[in-house]
């Protein structure tokens, strides 16, 4: 049977099924017809299908035979709340939390507000100055990293299911934007299921599909000198409370970081963003207040590379070059229909996937995209290589 076809039988609700037990549960392996079913792997295949991309009968078969795997599981698994095999479904979310950028001096939790810390949501001078040299540093290489006429800037995506959908969105609104340089390409390397636990293993299939998309989007891994990425984990509430879920998430992303710098050695910036709104969640893969929560761990690696951590470093003038260097991008959270005060910003229930109320709806991609769109084009760190004048 083709690939299609299966995704059209089992349809989109089994679909997500397959995503989230793939997602939650990535060291479980099934056996069936005496073969080792990884999941992780049939959704990949499954993706694949689905951009239009060769997949083979091989691969179609194994995609069938983790199917039935997966509903073996399910028959073989408790029945709970959240359905069988499913974790139960987290509580309705009432309460309200103040955004990063407007939480000011107040804390939460024992940290205060501000994208930097101390209130600001600016970085701190020296942070600033720095990130503007290597911006200026950014502009066309060819295929081996050099300055070229023709060359390209290659502008790439890292992160989960969520980031893939809406830098989708965000290439599409980009490409048809006329301040858009055409040297300037970008590439969607964010995969769905591929959370910071997955990135931080240098062995993970999905960096072979990150260097696809680069190698198909008719770059080098030389010219990759930006990146956008927008991280979290499956199931926070796993892994304890704030901060204890957050630090493991920042922690995996010093290691991503690292792995990023040493495959693509011209990647000068990294533009971070945290979760949307995780509010209207009906499952456990990523709840209030965990989506909100995680902004701090992107505070944190920021904060340790200002702080000069090694593993951190950006500046060969201070030793071996592990990292690049490290900015907020735009912030995507806000208190779902509560307009944020700087821009009226808000998350309806419409914004967010009727299946879960955790992935971005098309209205819900079509607005990151936009914020996207608009920071690369007026931030005085992006606009000098994004936007034409």
């Amino acid at each position: 049977m083709a690939l299609c076809g299966v995704s059209r039988m089992m349809g989109p609700r089994f679909w997500h099924v397959l995503l989230i037990f793939a997602t939650l549960a990535a060291p479980f392996v099934a056996r069936g017809e005496d073969q080792a079913i990884d999941f992780d792997k049939a959704r990949q295949i499954l993706e694949r299908g689905k951009r239009g991309e060769k997949v083979t009968d091989e691969e179609r078969a194994y995609v069938q035979r983790a199917i039935e795997a997966r509903r073996k599981a399910q028959a073989n698994q408790p029945q709970g709340k959240g359905g069988k095999g499913l974790p139960p479904p987290p509580p309705k979310w009432t309460e309200h939390l103040i955004p990063l950028t407007e939480l000011g001096t107040a804390k939460y939790k024992g940290e205060e507000g501000g994208l930097y810390g101390g209130g600001s949501n600016q970085p701190p001078k020296a942070h600033f100055e720095a990130t503007m040299r290597e911006s200026a540093k950014i502009r066309p290489l060819d295929d081996d990293g050099k300055p070229a006429d023709g060359g390209k800037i290659g502008v790439l995506s890292v992160g989960m299911s969520n980031t893939t959908q809406e830098y989708s969105r965000f290439i599409a609104l980009a490409n048809a934007d006329p301040q858009k340089p055409p040297e300037v390409v970008l590439v969607d390397g964010a995969q769905g299921g591929q959370t910071g636990t997955r990135w931080a293993d240098p062995d993970a299939p999905l960096w072979l599909t990150v260097d696809e998309r680069v190698k198909s989007a008719g770059l080098s891994s030389k010219q990759i000198q930006v990146a956008w990425m927008k991280q979290a984990e499956a199931g926070p509430a796993r892994m304890g409370e704030f901060p204890k879920h957050a630090e493991v998430l920042r922690d995996n992303l010093v290691v991503v970081l690292g792995h990023l710098k040493r495959r693509f050695p011209n990647l000068r910036i990294v533009y971070l963003s945290s979760r949307i709104y995780g509010g209207y969640a009906i499952t456990s893969l990523n709840p209030e207040p965990y989506a909100y929560e995680e902004a701090f761990s992107m505070r944190w690696l920021i904060q340790d590379q200002i702080a000069g951590k090694s593993e951190l470093n950006y500046d060969p003038a201070r030793g071996e070059v592990k990292s690049p260097l490290l900015l907020w991008g735009p912030y995507l959270w806000a208190d779902g229909e509560m307009p944020r005060k700087a821009d009226g910003f808000t998350y309806a229930r419409e914004d967010l996937s009727e299946r879960d109320g955790t992935h971005p709806s098309e209205t819900g991609r079509t607005k990151v995209a936009e914020l996207l769109l608009k920071f690369l084009k007026t931030d005085p760190t992006a606009k000098s290589w994004f936007a034409r004048n």
